[in-house]
């Protein structure tokens, strides 16, 4: 395990499913949380629940500014930013290509790969100014394999797998380490809306079968220790056994 006690990490799209679920885990082990979603008053909750370790700081991923200013407010609060999760992510819209309404693609596009880049933007300058520091961002096996009616978060994901690779390119060397966590299927908030438009066999998966939020919120506590080495500039997939046995998740 990382010895977190005390760093800052940052969480995008915090108020709910899987951030939420990371935000409790870092704090768990002593972790200063900066919570980040355009949802004030969950993020508020949550920053209550947790206590003086988490700040809850509402903003839009997909503007840059806001959320460079965001990361700056943590550091002012919490010292320098150690760990860097690019959760927040959209599926709309669930539509084939020759249908989907063309704002809401542009959307996914900024929230997706735009929300993921201007994280980057925002954290490797310090972190590689300081020959640390961990990027994890929330991939999918919708990067790797095209679904119906899911173009514009298939092309996301892949999108931001790719920048992955490339922050590894150029800042890997800088001791910095970035890392795509594929959770497979959870049950959030998000497989509800898959599961009611009925679109592709996803929505077909009986709600059983999805994992817990904690699962990949545990996980991505992992990747940020020793655990993390192995997966330097690629992908770690949930789905792996031998990953969820090491994660201590399973038998």
């Amino acid at each position: 395990m990382a010895e977190l006690s005390g760093r800052l990490v940052a969480i995008t799209g915090a108020a709910r499913g899987i951030g939420a679920a990371a935000a409790r885990a870092f704090a768990a082990q002593g972790a200063r949380v900066a919570l980040i979603s355009r949802d004030a008053g969950r993020l508020a909750e949550l920053a209550a629940e947790i206590g003086p370790g988490a700040l809850a700081l509402p903003c839009d991923v997909a503007d840059a500014a806001a959320l460079a200013e965001a990361l700056a407010r943590a550091e002012a609060a919490f010292g320098p930013l150690e760990v860097l999760v690019n959760n927040a992510g959209v599926v709309d819209p669930i539509a084939t290509i020759a249908t989907a309404d063309p704002a809401e693609f542009a959307r996914t596009m900024a929230v997706n790969i735009g929300g993921v880049f201007n994280g980057m933007r925002a954290a490797l300058p310090g972190m590689i100014a300081r020959g640390r520091g961990t990027i994890l961002t929330i991939g999918s096996g919708a990067a790797h394999n095209p679904l119906e009616g899911w173009a514009a978060y298939c092309s996301s994901k892949a999108g931001a797998y790719m920048l992955t690779r490339a922050a590894h390119l150029e800042a890997g060397a800088s001791g910095v380490r970035v890392i795509s966590l594929s959770p497979g299927t959870v049950a959030t908030d998000m497989q509800a809306q898959i599961k009611a438009s009925a679109v592709n066999p996803v929505s077909q998966l009986d709600w059983s079968v999805h994992i817990p939020p904690e699962w990949p919120a545990q996980t991505l506590v992992w990747l940020c220790g020793p655990g993390g080495e192995a997966y330097r500039g690629a992908e770690c997939s949930l789905r792996d056994d031998a990953v969820r046995r090491a994660v201590g998740l399973v038998a």
